[in-house]
């Protein structure tokens, strides 16, 4: 790869860290301004008529979780019907129903705004279920990640509180006043820079083996927009973000990394703000864009190196890639969608070198928290914020605080346990694929088509990403079979609401707290030590829980 490509990948990033810049206060403060408002919109409030909600009536966290099941679990009966009746709906494209496997599998995926799909969606589902239940559930899911997220952050915020807000106003908000009109105006930007939006009858295309391929046309844009402003990821297409009609130039590409990271990155603005200590903020703004650029750096490193012969010889491992994108450009796209909860891909994962696609991996075990996915970023920071001063009350031998607020051996049991799910989900459903007889020999004959520490790699990656709720995969796995979709679809399901229930706990524990002043003991966590020793934690207390099994798949394969 040469020094000019090299300095233009350099220069993507540059412009992409200006417009974050750019944004990161403006949307921070409207982000705050949104769910601290006391006002209701006339619009807003025939939605609260129509589902016969109190705007204005507060909910205890137990009541706030169970809006949270229950609105997702009406998101995922209807997602699944959907696919299942898709054969009577409008524009099904003479497409089948889903089989019932495939259609949880991808219901679940949607309702956890992980976005996951076994199937080839063109070649799936029509313009029905793409509109009304998947672009649908893009904005939904999104919505619920933001509202509990802004729900820590008030049990923070608040005093003697025995309340943390209204997760209908929470949802209603997020999605009327922030995602819509955001979505609204990047895909007409994306619709400029030649993405694909129309009810057409597709495109008839020559091949260059000579023949003819037909590519359907779609409402591409306006998902696009949403899947990464959301960060949800699942492409109209197969090939995702790598299709020239969801992304079809360099600029677009710069887009669309922009979305997926411009909500997650001002979100600490948005945490400033309600606590009322914008240093807050930028203290976990600063260990988010750390972790992120040290990634993206050691991901590029591994790919421009490359792994052999072949790939030295042709300047670095272009396979599975866009030379559209180039190296820089995949790895710049790869690295977000993994920080993130995106899973959008503009390469094939499955192809990177073993430490690049390790990268990928660690990005996801490290729970998503550089900057994370829409809310569920900033709440899974804030855990590790707690963890941390209570690691640092013991170093001092104080009883920890963090804004205030007292971190007590209840606080820590919600924290210790958030920590332990996904975990627990990834490593078991992992081992379980490889440990059942009947299921080992479906999982090594039919869905792992490689062999040995890849194969591992494959497997890993796909509970990884589903009880992380990313979407993204290696691609040499196939998974739309009964035993993967159910269990990865259990995951899924696992991965995204257990961990909302401590997140909500924690919030309710925290409000009903007084806050105490500070004192000569206590920790300030707006310096670069807490920064420092919150980014330490971040590492060390997630990403070395997976060591083990790292070091029989990628590390093994990469030092081999």
């Amino acid at each position: 790869m040469g020094a000019a490509a090299t300095w233009a990948g350099i220069a993507q990033v540059a412009v992409l860290v200006l417009l974050l810049v750019v944004v990161h206060r403006p949307l921070g403060d409207w982000m705050a301004r949104v769910f601290t408002s006391s006002h209701h919109g006339r619009a807003e409030r025939i939605v609260y008529r129509l589902i016969g909600v109190d705007p204005d009536a507060e909910q205890s966290s137990g009541a706030y979780l169970r809006g949270v099941l229950l609105f997702s679990a009406a998101g995922l009966v209807v997602v699944f019907l959907l696919q299942r009746i898709q054969t009577v709906l409008p524009g099904d494209l003479g497409l089948p129903d889903v089989g019932w496997s495939l259609a949880f599998n991808t219901a679940a995926s949607f309702v956890a705004n992980t976005n996951w799909q076994s199937y080839s969606p063109e070649a799936t589902v029509g313009y029905s279920v793409q509109l009304a239940g998947l672009a649908v559930q893009n904005f939904l899911s999104a919505a619920v990640g933001l509202a509990v997220a802004i729900a820590l952050v008030r049990g923070f915020a608040r005093r003697r509180s025995s309340t943390i807000g209204n997760v209908w106003v929470d949802v209603v908000r997020g999605t009327g006043r922030l995602l819509l009109p955001l979505s609204f105006v990047f895909a007409i930007v994306l619709v400029a820079g030649g993405v694909v939006q129309s009810w057409g009858s597709g495109t008839d295309v020559a091949t260059l083996a000579g023949g003819t391929q037909h590519i359907p046309d779609g409402f591409v844009a306006s998902q696009e927009a949403i899947k990464l402003l959301g960060t949800n990821g699942g492409g109209y297409f197969n090939a995702n973000s790598a299709h020239p009609f969801e992304n079809p130039s360099a600029w677009t590409n710069i887009v669309e990394v922009f979305l997926m990271l411009a909500i997650p990155f001002s979100l600490p603005r948005t945490f400033g703000r309600m606590v009322g200590d914008r240093r807050q903020g930028y203290a976990i703004l600063a260990v988010m864009g750390a972790i992120f650029l040290v990634s993206l750096a050691a991901m590029s490193i591994a790919e421009l190196a490359g792994g052999g012969a072949a790939t030295h010889a042709a300047g670095a491992a272009m396979e599975g890639k866009e030379v559209r994108f180039g190296i820089l450009g995949t790895t710049l796209f790869g690295t977000t969608s993994t920080a993130t909860s995106t899973g959008a891909v503009n390469g094939m994962f499955d192809s990177f070198t073993p430490i690049g696609g390790m990268m990928a991996l660690l990005n996801m075990m490290l729970g998503e928290v550089t900057p994370g996915g829409v809310g569920s970023g900033l709440y899974g920071m804030l855990v590790l914020a707690v963890i941390t001063v209570f690691i640092g009350g013991l170093l001092v031998g104080r009883t920890p605080e963090y804004l205030g607020k007292k971190i007590r051996a209840r606080e820590m049991t919600f924290a210790a346990l958030y920590i332990l799910v996904t975990p627990t989900v990834v490593l078991l459903g992992t081992a379980l694929s490889l440990a059942i007889p009947g299921v080992r020999e479906q999982v090594l004959g039919t869905s792992v088509f490689n062999p040995g520490n890849h194969g591992l790699s494959e497997l890993l990656y796909a509970f990884t990403s589903a009880g992380n709720n990313n979407g993204s995969a290696f691609g040499g796995l196939t998974a739309n079979t009964t035993w993967m979709n159910t269990a990865l679809g259990i995951a899924m399901l696992l991965g995204r609401f257990v961990p909302i229930a401590f997140v909500l706990a924690l919030a309710g524990s925290l409000a009903a707290q007084d806050r105490v002043p500070a004192t000569v003991g206590t920790l300030p966590t707006h310096r670069p030590l807490f920064v420092g020793l919150l980014a330490g934690v971040a590492v060390i207390v997630t990403a070395l829980t997976y060591f083990p099994v790292l070091a029989l798949g990628p590390l093994a394969e990469g030092l081999s």
